[in-house]
């Protein structure tokens, strides 16, 4: 099996925390690069969304929601500690209010 070429490299024990933003929606994926699987993944689209992600004002307010949503569902899975790969975008805005999310969610990285 030929694996992919990643910077970072997320295991079971500490899975790579990816995120991709587009112009309206973010998404946070949590990645076990051993066995090629999606752990967890939250974003701010589709219908079924908690009721604090919908009312947020701004994407920026949204990208921290989404983050602290999939935060707390990481702790909740026996998940502590992650490694962050920000996916080439620079650290700031939408980015660093997801990873600010996570964090207050209880992730650690």
């Amino acid at each position: 099996m030929r694996k992919a070429k990643v910077s970072m490299y997320g295991t079971k024990e500490r899975p790579r925390l990816v995120v991709f933003r587009s112009l309206k929606y973010i998404y946070g994926q949590l990645i076990d690069d051993d066995q090629n699987k999606i752990i967890l993944s939250a974003s701010n689209v589709g219908k079924k969304l908690p009721k604090n992600i919908k009312d947020a004002k701004t994407k920026i307010d949204a990208s921290r929601e989404v983050g602290k949503s999939l935060g707390t569902l990481a702790v909740n899975s026996k998940i502590k500690e992650v490694i962050f790969d920000r996916n080439g975008y620079l650290y700031h805005g939408r980015i660093k209010a997801f990873a600010d999310g996570a964090r207050e969610g209880g992730l650690k990285f």
